[in-house]
């Protein structure tokens, strides 16, 4: 059984104490694809690190995160297209919209955005959009920038039927993470409508660990309970929904 997060923060300094033991816990579990997104210019090395020590397991994304879209923001985004040309990447990641912390940044968050699907586009990558509260926005840009070449996931989805089939509409893949196994997370009530070739597995770690490790550190070893959460929601085997979310993910990422 081959199981894919494709949403997982391993180069985290949440993990410099363990980082290879956790990394090997989810191996031998059957964990062995990991997609990495970035943050901003700060984590470069680290990830480039990461995947040095896991060449066969770590597949790494370049992107400017919403939170970290800043003054500077122009030249986080020359950084970003910069390193297209210096190593193999996956995916244009995480971009998107967060409204959640500080709206004032709206605009140019927007910018950077649509500019970095732009650039997925050029390079043929797929997308991995992070939104917070601002579901709205996201869509917004999405319905402009629509079109065959406009493809990736929507990570750690947390929003309600339609607008799953909004993203979906828009060539995406919902990532499904801990969300999914909160008695408030709400998406485990309606995404039995949602066909499981729309659905990719995720952990987000270190944040929103699922139950019953909700508020501590969370890693991709806890990724099998959302395999488990997937498992019983839609009523056929964790063999099947890992087959099916993974091969769900090759599609996306091409790998």
């Amino acid at each position: 059984m081959i199981i894919t997060d494709t949403h997982t923060h391993l180069y985290s300094d949440a993990f410099d104490e363990d980082r290879h033991e956790m990394v090997n816990r989810a191996i031998e579990a059957g964990i062995t694809r990991f997609f990495i997104p970035a943050i901003d210019s700060t984590f470069t090395e680290s990830m480039l690190q990461l995947n040095k020590d896991f060449p066969e397991h770590t597949f790494l994304m370049s992107g400017l995160h919403p939170t970290h879209v800043k003054e500077n923001y122009e030249e986080e985004l020359l950084h970003v297209a910069a390193l297209l040309s210096q190593h193999k990447y996956y995916a244009i990641g995480e971009i998107g919209i967060d409204l959640y912390w500080d709206k004032s940044t709206l605009g140019i968050q927007q910018d950077a955005f649509r500019r970095q699907i732009q650039l997925a586009k050029v390079h043929k990558l797929p997308i991995v959009i992070h939104c917070r509260e601002a579901f709205d926005e996201v869509f917004e840009i999405l319905e402009a920038e629509q079109g065959d070449d406009l493809f990736g996931i929507f990570h750690c989805f947390t929003g309600n039927l339609e607008q799953a089939k909004l993203a979906i509409s828009y060539n995406m893949k919902l990532g499904i993470g801990g969300v999914v196994t909160f008695k408030n997370g709400k998406i485990d009530k309606f995404l039995n409508e949602i066909d499981l070739e729309h659905i990719v597995l995720e952990t987000d770690s270190p944040y929103l660990a699922p139950t019953p490790f909700r508020g501590k550190r969370n890693e991709s070893f806890y990724v099998l309970r959302v395999l488990e959460k997937l498992s019983d929601i839609y009523q056929i085997s964790e063999e099947e929904v890992a087959h099916i979310t993974t091969q769900n993910s090759k599609a996306v990422f091409g790998i």
